[in-house]
């Protein structure tokens, strides 16, 4: 057997050695030390008491935002503060309650939220035109002359082959 073959072959099981030893030391599942993880009992949800709890939270965003400008709404800025204590709010007693959060109930809610401070904040819609004759002519005839004089002189030069080699 070659020298080199040799090499390779000893190479190749020294690197399945070495990678089923890394990938066994790694895996979870062989290592007897590592407990899994017992999760609490979680409580059902109770949904008449989240939607209570979503209407205290939205209370009190809606009286921090009467300290607000209307005018202000639009701006984030202006009430970051006031709508990251209502996104808290809400995601806590979510799960004071034992429901997971988002969930359609909280979605609706927040939404409803939404539609009552920011239902004027969309932006204008962009109008989109066509351009100018002469550009849109540019545009279409630059192409179309590139690909022309590729082609002619693709044939130019493959009539004249001797000048070439």
């Amino acid at each position: 057997m070659d020298k080199n073959a040799l090499f390779v072959l000893k190479l190749l099981i020294v690197g399945i050695v070495v990678n089923t030893l890394l990938t066994s030391g790694l895996s979870a599942t062989e290592n007897t030390r590592v407990k899994t993880a017992q999760l609490p009992h979680s409580k059902l949800c109770n949904e008449t008491a989240l939607l209570l709890v979503m209407e205290d939270c939205g209370e009190q965003f809606k009286n921090q935002m009467m300290h607000v400008d209307p005018k202000n709404w639009c701006n984030l800025t202006h009430f970051i503060w006031e709508y990251y204590s209502f996104s808290t709010c809400t995601e806590q007693e979510a799960e004071v309650i034992g429901c997971y959060w988002p969930n359609p109930q909280v979605e609706s809610y927040i939404i409803t939220i939404h539609k009552h401070f920011f239902s004027n904040c969309t932006l204008d819609h962009m109008v989109l035109l066509d351009p100018p004759d002469t550009t849109l002519t540019v545009l279409v005839l630059v192409p179309v002359m590139l690909t022309l004089a590729m082609v002619a002189l693709v044939v130019w030069c493959s009539k004249r082959s001797d000048i070439l080699v």
